[in-house]
């Protein structure tokens, strides 16, 4: 049995991630590291309070063999920085993959800052080396997020509009729901493949598929 690591287990896609592993048998012990405390209770579960500047004082707490990361920030220092630091110190920890969300269109080349700084950051764990680097790239992001914010229930309308005719090269722009994204990284985990490797919508939906029942 495995244990496993998640930063941004606060978050939309996060806490679809947590619930997920924590209900996954696979699992011994999932560790979440969060500024505040989480309101979950689990028995496999480990809560430690931290952030970017106090999580080398955790360290000795961490043990994992896995690293989830759904981190996201209107900072560098947030966006790009903790990612960076957060595996680090995982795998100094022992663990041997890493999982990673930021962005379709991430590239270091990009004029855009928000993709570019997602490009960096796939660089940047890429370097780290570790056995196995799963980097996944999901457009728009659906689901419920249990607050009002109408720009965002503005965009997942226009995007159910649009996500039948995104096909093709465009496929990758689709949107999918969150707890499947969260589904398609604990599939990816059961069977790592290759040193480093980069799902879309497709590669996403077509772990879904292969693994459905």
């Amino acid at each position: 049995m495995k244990k496993a690591v998640i930063f941004g287990a606060s978050g939309f896609l996060g806490s679809n991630l947590l619930e997920q592993l924590l209900m996954n048998d696979e699992y011994l012990q999932v560790t979440a590291i969060v500024r505040r405390n989480l309101p979950v209770h689990h028995p496999k579960l480990k809560i430690l309070i931290g952030d970017f500047n106090t999580l080398p004082d955790l360290k000795d707490q961490i043990e994992a063999d896995e690293v989830f990361i759904t981190l996201g920030g209107t900072t560098p220092q947030i966006d790009h920085d903790y990612p960076v630091l957060a595996a680090q110190i995982a795998k100094e920890k022992g663990a041997k993959s890493v999982f990673v969300v930021t962005a379709v269109g991430a590239s270091i080349h990009s004029r855009m800052s928000y993709v570019k700084i997602k490009g960096e950051i796939e660089r940047d764990l890429i370097a780290l080396d570790f056995e196995h680097t799963h980097i996944f790239r999901p457009s728009m992001i659906m689901g419920n997020r249990g607050e009002f914010h109408l720009v965002e229930k503005i965009m997942m309308a226009l995007w159910r509009v649009l996500n039948p005719f995104f096909i093709g090269r465009v496929s990758r722009y689709k949107g999918l729901e969150a707890k499947n994204i969260a589904r398609a990284m604990i599939y990816a985990a059961k069977n790592p493949f290759g040193k480093v490797k980069v799902y879309h919508w497709k590669d996403m939906n077509d772990l879904l598929l292969n693994n459905k029942g």
